[in-house]
């Protein structure tokens, strides 16, 4: 059986898996974000924290992912729980990464004159700081979102949803005339739902991105 032949046979099914397997990603991300830049934002200005932070999000992504899947099986199941637990820890890194970066690559000078406006912190975080270091951060939410679609798909080991489960199936069955046109069409809704996250990313950080500071 051809790829265009599998495609034509199993598209509707293919649809629902390529669907999954996007949703996953963006709540996976959704929550990274939120997560991430929340604690870039409380640690950027402080070395200790800030280093903490960084070096404990490192860490969640040098784990190999079948192994922190099996250790959150245990405590949470099988299923969409435990991957997206592992897809938010796998995504934290750059997102935190970028967010103190950009902030703390904000003009001095644009701070104190905020200041002798009379803005207090939060003004300045929120009128100032953020605004200006939103292309950075954003690069790095891009980035954990490519980087979560990918291993999106090793969570059908833990009976997780989306494409790897179609993957999985064909190395299962490795040898018959389905499995290779399986295991690609399994791979290419996967570099589709990367590439077309990523130019997402890329219309919002132009859309949401000051005119005045854009690249």
């Amino acid at each position: 059986m051809t790829l265009v032949d599998y495609l034509a046979d199993q598209g509707d099914r293919l649809f629902g898996l390529t669907i999954e397997h996007a949703m996953i990603v963006l709540i996976s991300v959704a929550l990274s974000t939120i997560i991430g830049v929340t604690i870039g934002v409380l640690t950027y200005a402080t070395a200790t924290p800030r280093r903490i932070s960084l070096a404990i999000t490192g860490v969640f992504l040098t784990i190999p992912s079948f192994a922190l899947f099996g250790l959150l099986v245990p405590i949470l199941g099988l299923g969409t729980r435990s991957a997206v637990v592992a897809l938010v820890m796998y995504g934290l890194l750059p997102i935190v990464r970028n967010t103190v970066t950009g902030l703390r690559i904000v003009d001095p000078a644009i701070i104190e004159s905020g200041q002798g406006m009379g803005m207090g912190s939060f003004r300045l975080l929120f009128r100032i700081k953020l605004p200006l270091a939103w292309p950075v951060i954003i690069t790095g939410i891009r980035v954990a979102a490519v980087i979560t679609v990918g291993i999106a798909a090793i969570a059908a080991v833990i009976n997780g949803p989306g494409l790897g489960k179609d993957i999985f199936r064909a190395l299962a069955r490795f040898g018959t005339p389905t499995s290779v046109p399986q295991t690609l069409s399994a791979i290419l809704g996967i570099i589709i739902i990367a590439v077309l996250i990523d130019l997402a990313f890329v219309f919002i950080a132009r859309l949401t991105t000051s005119r005045g500071i854009r690249a």
